[in-house]
C-alpha cells in the first residue's frame, strides 16, 4: 500500500490520525486495521453496516458492461470536468466507487491526485484494489462520519451513489469541488425489453444542489446524451449492475433470460453531470 499523502484518514475508533504499518493502517492509539489479502481495507466496525453492498453477480455484469466501453463517454466527461475545475494535486476521494472505473480513469489522467476509493461492497472494492494500487481503497458506509479529517479532499467523485451532503462538506478542502453525477429520465429506455426499470425523477439534479443547502456553489451542470447499441447479453449486463436488480429481487419480477436474436437493442444513455465547489 503506498504512502498517504496527508494526515487524511482517520480512526473510525478514535478518531485519531491512521497511518501505514506495512500493508495496514493503524492510529498511535494502539487501533490496527489489517488489508484483506485483494488489497482493500475494512474500517467498519462492530456489526458492520446495515446497507447491503453491490452482490458478486452485480459486479461481474459492472465489469462485463463497463469493460465494452458502453459508458466511456460519461468516464471521458468526469475527468474533464476534474481537469477543468479541479486542483491538479492532492487527494481524490472517490464516494461510493464501486469498483474503481471512474476514479481509475480519473488517476490516469491526473497522477499527482492521490486516490481513495470508498465502499460499502467488499466485492466491488477488490476490484477496485486491483485497479488502483497506488491508492487505498476502503469498506465503508456512506451514511456514517468518513474517516477522514476536515478539508482534506480536493476532489469528491459522487457518481450513481448516494451523497451524506454534510459530510462531503465537512471533508472538502477549500477550492475543492465535488463531481456528481446523476442518471436523467429517460436513462436506459430500451431496456424495458429486459426487465423493468426504475423511474427517474425529473428534478434530481436540483434535489443534489438542494442537499448542500447554500454550502456548495455550483460551477457547471452539463447533460450528457447518447444512444447505445447493446447485444441482448450486455443490455442484461446493464440491467443486473444497477438498483434495478435489487428492484426485481424484491418484487419478484424477473429479468427476462430467454431472449433472443441478434438484433441489438437500442438503448438511451442520459446522465447529468454537476460541478460543485466550496470556496
Amino acid at each position: 500500500m503506498p504512502a498517504l499523502p496527508r494526515a487524511a484518514l482517520t480512526c473510525p475508533v478514535c478518531s485519531a490520525t491512521l497511518g501505514l504499518e506495512g500493508r495496514n493502517l493503524a492510529c498511535g492509539r494502539g487501533h490496527r486495521f489489517d488489508a484483506a489479502r485483494q488489497g482493500y481495507v475494512n474500517l467498519l466496525t462492530g456489526k458492520g453496516s446495515p446497507f447491503d453492498g453491490d452482490t458478486p453477480e452485480m459486479v461481474e455484469a459492472r465489469e462485463e458492461f463497463l469493460g465494452s466501453g458502453q459508458y466511456a463517454p460519461l468516464r471521458e466527461a468526469v475527468v474533464a470536468a476534474a481537469v477543468r475545475h479541479a486542483p491538479q494535486r492532492g487527494l481524490v476521494l472517490d464516494a461510493g466507487a464501486g469498483t474503481g472505473y471512474y476514479l481509475a480513469g480519473l488517476a490516469a489522467e491526473l497522477p499527482d491526485l492521490f486516490p481513495i476509493a470508498l465502499d460499502v461492497s467488499k466485492v466491488a472494492l477488490r476490484r477496485a484494489a486491483r485497479r488502483l494500487p497506488e491508492g487505498v481503497s476502503v469498506v465503508w458506509d456512506i451514511w456514517r462520519p468518513l474517516p477522514l479529517a476536515d478539508a482534506t479532499v480536493d476532489v469528491l467523485l459522487n457518481i450513481f451513489a448516494p451523497r451524506n451532503a454534510a459530510e462531503f462538506v465537512r471533508v472538502l478542502a477549500p477550492g475543492g469541488c465535488i463531481i456528481v453525477v446523476t442518471p436523467r429520465p429517460g436513462h436506459l429506455a430500451g431496456l424495458d425489453a429486459v426487465g423493468p426499470l426504475l423511474s427517474v425523477p425529473p428534478q434530481k439534479a436540483d434535489d443534489v444542489l438542494a442537499a448542500f443547502d447554500g454550502r456548495l456553489t455550483e460551477l457547471e451542470r452539463t447533460d450528457i446524451d447518447y444512444t447505445m447499441s447493446l447485444p441482448f447479453a450486455l443490455a442484461r449486463s446493464a440491467l443486473v449492475m444497477g438498483p434495478a436488480a435489487r428492484h426485481t429481487a424484491a418484487t419478484g419480477v424477473g429479468v427476462d433470460l430467454d431472449h433472443g436474436g441478434d438484433t441489438p437493442l437500442e438503448v438511451d444513455a442520459r446522465f447529468t453531470l454537476q460541478v460543485l465547489t466550496r470556496m
